[in-house]
């Protein structure tokens, strides 16, 4: 069974709000000052709720998504921030060679926020994000590594089972396939839970492409319980133990989400 969230936008959108205002900005706070003048990016931006609070802070804030549903509701949600002049919501590729010259260096902070599992050539596409970036720029980032528990994102799913369901998104993928038709699982949702297996990223490939990248994590977290489940399942964020977070491979199965500066 789909979770509220997946299904009532403005639910998704207060969410984000307050998960942004909780855990991203302060965790971006240790490492860049946020004011007036700074210029922040959400790439796969939704509803826009992760960039309101850059906005109250000062900063100008740009969302960018494939997806122009979702901008529309960015753009309605945030039509007061808009018509203040600190926020704008474009429909575009970053690929894109006019969005790439109109912001070429332009922003001191990107952010990709439960976006970089979803986005494939992952080699390619970190190291392209430096265009963006002013000197001294940093990017953030915030994803499920692959072998968590649901970092399939079997969460969406409509049947109650298949959303449930931990691990099993890492079987092979014909086999999980067939799992999903058997839940009874739709075309769409289906074909959405393969892409991200395509896409898949772990914590040790992810720093192995921003070192790859000449790029250096400034600031890094791993959680146990992932700060969004305090609105997915009313379980309170923990954070990694330490021990656990200095394993490799064996924490992608016990992280549920980490955090990272880069720049």
């Amino acid at each position: 069974m789909a979770l509220k969230q997946h299904i009532d936008e403005r639910i998704r959108f207060d969410q984000q709000v307050d998960n942004s205002r909780s855990y991203v900005l302060p965790f971006v706070e240790q490492t860049k000052a946020l004011s007036s003048g700074v210029n922040v990016m959400e790439i796969g931006c939704g509803e826009g709720g992760v960039l309101l609070p850059f906005a109250e802070k000062g900063c100008y804030c740009v969302g960018v998504d494939l997806n122009p549903l979702r901008i529309d509701l960015a753009n309605d949600f945030l039509a007061t921030e808009i018509g203040r002049g600190r926020m704008q919501f474009v429909y575009k590729n970053v690929y894109d060679k006019d969005f790439l010259e109109k912001f070429r260096g332009f922003f001191d902070l990107i952010i990709l926020k439960d976006a970089i599992e979803h986005i494939p050539d992952q080699e390619q596409f970190i190291p392209y994000l430096k265009n963006f970036l002013r000197e001294g720029g940093q990017i953030f980032f915030g994803f499920p590594p692959w072998y968590m528990p649901f970092g399939g994102h079997q969460q969406v799913c409509r049947n109650k089972l298949a959303s449930v369901l931990p691990y099993y998104h890492i079987l092979p993928k014909a086999l999980y396939k067939g799992i999903l038709k058997i839940f009874g699982e739709s075309k769409p949702v289906i074909d959405e839970l393969l892409e991200i297996k395509d896409t898949q990223i772990t914590i040790e490939r992810f720093e192995k492409i921003v070192e790859e990248s000449e790029l250096r994590v400034l600031s890094k977290q791993h959680f146990l319980i992932n700060p969004i489940y305090k609105y997915k399942f009313g379980l309170q964020p923990r954070k990694q133990i330490g021990i656990i977070s200095a394993l490799p491979y064996l924490r992608n199965f016990l992280t549920t989400c980490v955090y990272y500066t880069v720049g």
